[in-house]
C-alpha cells in the first residue's frame, strides 16, 4: 500500500479510536483497542468531522485533478447539509469554527472569506483535515488558503504549515526527531515545538487549542515506536480524543505504513466503517498526482 492510502487511513483509524471517548478527561479511562458507543453512541470503526472533512478535501481533488478551494467548501457544505462524507450517512460531530463558516458559505459569503479570524477561532477545524495537501506539491499559500476556509487566523494557518511541511519530510525518509529539533515557528506560540521530546506527559495538553494539538500529536509520534502505540498514547491523553488520534495518526501512518508488527493493526482497518470507499478514493487521489 502507498503513502497515501497508508496516511489517510492512519487518520481516520486514529479518529474512530477516539470517538467513543471524545472530552472525557484524562485518566478516567483507557483505551487499549477499537471500541464503540461512548459519547455518541456510534459503532466501532465509525468516524468524526475529522475524517470527513479530510476525506471531502480527498475526493474534491481526486475528482478535478487540482485544488480548487471553492469546490473542497462545496464538499464541506454537502457534509454539513446532508449528511455526505460520514460513516453511516449522519453528521454527528462539528466544530463552532467550522459549523460558523459553512454557515457564512451557505448565505453566499464567498469561500475564501468563510474562515474566522479571531483568537477564539483557533479549534482544530483545518489542521485536522489538512493532510491531503502533504501528498500534493501545492505552495504554503495554497496550505494557508484551504486552511481559511474554516479558520483564517495565523495561529491556525501556521500549525496546518508546520504539520504539512513535517508530513513531507517524513514522506521523504527523514527521521521526526531531526524534523521536529529543526522546526524555526513564526509565532511564540510554537517556541516549544523543537524541544517537544524532552516535555512529559503532563506538561502535554489535548485540549481543542490548535497550538496544544500540534504539540500533542507530535509528541506522540515522538514518544513511540509503532502506530498502535502512537495513537493509544494520543487517544489516551484524553479530551479532544478524536482528532488528536486523527492528527497523530495520519504522521503514524506514513512513518510505519499498513500492518506487520509497526504499522497500522490490520484488524483495525477491518472495523472501520466503508473501508473500500476509503481504499478506492485514495487510489483515485493517487491517479489525480500522476
Amino acid at each position: 500500500m502507498t503513502n497515501i492510502y497508508s496516511g489517510i487511513m492512519g487518520l481516520v483509524v486514529g479518529d474512530a479510536l477516539g470517538v467513543p471517548v471524545e472530552f472525557k478527561p484524562r485518566d478516567s479511562f483507557k483505551v487499549t483497542d477499537m471500541i464503540g458507543y461512548g459519547t455518541y453512541n456510534m459503532p466501532p470503526g465509525a468516524w468524526s468531522d475529522d475524517s470527513s472533512m479530510m476525506l471531502a478535501t480527498v475526493e474534491s481533488i481526486a475528482r478535478l485533478g487540482r485544488i480548487s478551494t471553492d469546490d473542497i467548501m462545496q464538499n464541506f457544505y454537502r457534509w454539513a447539509d446532508e449528511n455526505a462524507f460520514t460513516p453511516y450517512g449522519e453528521m454527528f460531530d462539528i466544530g463552532r469554527a467550522t459549523r460558523e463558516a459553512i454557515q457564512r458559505y451557505a448565505g453566499s459569503t464567498p469561500a475564501g472569506k468563510c474562515g474566522g479570524k479571531a483568537e477564539w477561532d483557533n479549534g482544530n477545524g483545518s489542521l485536522m483535515r489538512i493532510l491531503p495537501l502533504a501528498f500534493t506539491d501545492c505552495r504554503y499559500q495554497t496550505v494557508n488558503a484551504v486552511s481559511s476556509l474554516t479558520h483564517a487566523h495565523e495561529i491556525s494557518l501556521e500549525a496546518c504549515r508546520i504539520y504539512i511541511s513535517v508530513a513531507r519530510k517524513l514522506l521523504r525518509g527523514k527521521p521526526l526527531d531531526k524534523i521536529v529539533k529543526t522546526i524555526k515557528p513564526e509565532l511564540p506560540v510554537y517556541a516549544r515545538l523543537p524541544k517537544l521530546e524532552t516535555l512529559q506527559r503532563d506538561e502535554i495538553k489535548s485540549s481543542g487549542y490548535v497550538v496544544d494539538t500540534l504539540e500533542a500529536a507530535l509528541w506522540c509520534n515522538l514518544k513511540s515506536s509503532s502506530y498502535r502505540e502512537c495513537v493509544l498514547m494520543a487517544v489516551n491523553l484524553g479530551e479532544d480524543t478524536d482528532t488528536v488520534g486523527a492528527i497523530a495518526g495520519g504522521l503514524a501512518g506514513i512513518s510505519y505504513g499498513i500492518g506487520g508488527e509497526k504499522g497500522i493493526p490490520e484488524e483495525w482497518i477491518n472495523q472501520i466503517a466503508r473501508k473500500e470507499w476509503i481504499e478506492e478514493l485514495c487510489g483515485k487521489f493517487e491517479e489525480s498526482l500522476l
